[in-house]
């Protein structure tokens, strides 16, 4: 199959200034996601979306192509990850290229690996999927959880039938992780309806499952890295 790799990494980031170039450890974040993606050799081309020549650059010296920026409509803060998807594949369908699947690695899951990408693939042929896309297990379960009223009362907070269940027999529940998407272009057609009956978890344990949005995310992320530095 012809393969690509769509690193997302917008300049303007809210939350946490620069946090897609921001280092960690010893290199800039999302040389991580580039890095993985080299790593697991399943792709033909691996590209990183920006609007920032400096992102770009970055990119480049860390392995990634930037054949473009992105366009002013993909470049704000509405603008949804599909969005940029779809505008990455006109942009090479203009340059003459096709691709088989497309895979979305967020430059903001460093922990994600090569093999987590060669066994999505793994998983995508096993199960004839059309998509595949990374859960990792809870770190507390949602029906421990509820909505407060202005008063504040937790008259009623949680259910009876699991008010005085142990948190070991509770079902176990995932989350996305935003860590992976495996997609088939020819059966993604606006890429809005992705979870059907052909998409599939790939289970990710949660140290691998980290999301940097904010500070304390990032700050995080330092303290899990330095082991793996050591070693």
């Amino acid at each position: 199959m012809n393969n690509l790799a769509i690193i997302t990494a917008r300049s303007g980031s809210k939350g946490l200034k620069n946090k897609n170039i921001r280092i960690l450890g010893d290199k800039p974040l999302l040389a991580y996601s580039i890095e993985a993606a080299n790593k697991s050799k399943m792709f033909n081309e691996i590209v990183v979306s920006t609007d920032s020549p400096k992102y770009a650059r970055i990119a480049n010296e860390w392995g990634a192509s930037t054949p473009f920026l992105r366009s002013s409509q993909t470049a704000n803060d509405t603008a949804s990850s599909w969005m940029v998807i779809k505008e990455v594949l006109k942009k090479y369908y203009d340059l003459g290229k096709k691709f088989d699947t497309i895979t979305l690695l967020q430059p903001t899951s460093p922990f994600r690996i090569s093999d987590d990408i060669i066994n999505g693939y793994e998983l995508l042929e096993e199960k004839e999927a059309d998509a595949i896309v990374g859960v990792c297990e809870m770190e507390h379960s949602p029906l421990w959880s509820n909505i407060l009223p202005e008063n504040l009362s937790m008259s009623g907070f949680i259910d009876e039938s699991v008010r005085n269940t142990p948190r070991q027999k509770l079902p176990v529940y995932y989350r996305i992780n935003g860590a992976l998407y495996i997609l088939r272009v020819d059966s993604q057609n606006n890429f809005s309806d992705l979870y059907t009956d052909k998409c599939f978890a790939y289970i990710m344990p949660q140290e691998r499952s980290i999301d940097i949005d904010t500070l304390l995310d990032f700050e995080i992320a330092e303290i899990l890295l330095k082991p793996r530095l050591l070693n």
